[in-house]
């Protein structure tokens, strides 16, 4: 396994200002910014932090192990790469580079039905190791294909979208021409000009498309016309009948992520899922919504019936293991790839994954917890 570990940017905040400054603005906001006035983007984190964990020094100490079993397979540690759209334009490739370093690290990687590596091309790094995350299309016919495909390649689990019924309210990318449909300012151009190194990578692996959409896309289209086919393409809202379509045709793991309430929970146990993400698109869609962590703390009592997992607000191993405290059973971590593939390249992956793994032992060997389940024995109550 490659540990390599970069000692310059030992921490998140390293990460995110050295990505800052690679990247034209227009990405960075993409990548950093949360919807409306980024209230839940902030309570995302915060909240989270406000966990406390209890040290038992004086224990025995045996050494710690932070494998995780998830779906009848051991993962080395206890998260895994959530999904992102549009990777590729935040930095090139980064969804090629993430998914390598999750196969040799052995953990989790997602793919969005909306980034820049399609189905076939994540399929090849990984070894079909991976999970596919669904937006939901308006016809069943391209529903049915996509579900094909991964069925082909052996798609380890199908992630089903549940929180993205609308576009989000989101101020910088409107501002900056990332709304749909798309549009390239002047302001732009001279961002990217600012950038050489990202606009020369950039030019090496091609200008950032959805790859995984590409053979359904009329050819031609302007920036204009992508936008509204994108918009008549994904409807993005479940139901059940929808879920009920897709848990008939997919016999292997069906997750469905976005959860927030009792109500969609039970409806994903009636409906025979095997597992659900707890999250709010990382602070992405509704501001006025509560915090991942608060939403995790009213969820676990579908322990028992679901595979419980969070993502949203997670950036550092610290948070991990604070996540699990609380109950989660599984994590996923966002923007911290992100920021880490845009500020190393190529090294970013691993680099992520190696800092991630240093955070979490350091937490684990400082509490004795000898085994990520014994988390919530130090949860601090009261």
């Amino acid at each position: 396994m490659n540990l390599k570990y970069n000692q310059a940017y030992p921490g998140i905040d390293d990460l995110r200002n050295k990505a800052k400054s690679r990247i034209p603005r227009f990405a960075f906001e993409y990548l950093d910014g949360g919807c409306n006035e980024d209230v839940n983007l902030h309570r995302n984190t915060a909240e989270l932090r406000d966990i406390q964990l209890k040290p038992y020094y004086l224990n025995e100490y045996q050494g710690i192990s932070m494998e995780t079993s998830l779906f009848g397979k051991t993962y080395s540690a206890p998260f895994g790469v959530a999904p992102v759209g549009l990777q590729g334009l935040i930095w090139p490739n980064s969804p090629n580079i993430l998914a390598k370093a999750a196969k040799e690290h052995n953990v989790p990687f997602i793919l969005s039905t909306v980034t820049t590596s399609g189905i076939e091309e994540i399929a090849k790094t990984t070894e079909g190791d991976f999970w596919y995350q669904l937006y939901h299309p308006a016809e069943e016919k391209l529903r049915d294909d996509i579900i094909r495909r991964l069925q082909e390649v052996e798609c380890d689990v199908l992630v089903i979208l549940a929180d993205v019924p609308s576009f989000g309210f989101r101020p910088r990318d409107i501002r900056n021409g990332l709304a749909m449909p798309p549009r390239m300012s002047l302001k732009n151009i001279l961002q990217i000009m600012g950038k050489p190194n990202w606009a020369m990578q950039t030019l090496a692996h091609g200008v950032p498309s959805f790859a995984t959409l590409k053979p359904y896309l009329p050819k031609g289209l302007d920036m204009k016309q992508l936008g509204a086919f994108m918009d008549k393409t994904f409807s993005g809202r479940l139901n059940r009948e929808r879920i009920s379509a897709i848990r008939d045709q997919w016999k292997g793991k069906l997750v469905i992520k976005g959860v927030a309430s009792e109500e969609d929970a039970q409806l994903a146990v009636d409906l025979g899922l095997d597992g659900m993400i707890v999250s709010n698109h990382g602070g992405r869609q509704l501001d006025a919504g509560e915090s991942a962590i608060k939403s995790l703390s009213d969820l676990l009592t579908f322990k028992e019936k679901l595979t419980v997992m969070m993502d949203s607000g997670i950036r550092s191993g610290a948070d991990v293991a604070r996540a699990l405290a609380v109950g989660a059973d599984f994590t996923f971590l966002g923007r911290t790839f992100m920021y880490s593939t845009a500020a190393l390249g190529n090294d970013g992956g691993q680099h992520a994954m190696a800092m991630l793994k240093r955070q979490l032992t350091q937490v684990m060997e400082q509490v004795c917890c000898a085994n990520v389940s014994d988390f919530p024995k130090h949860l601090v109550t009261g």
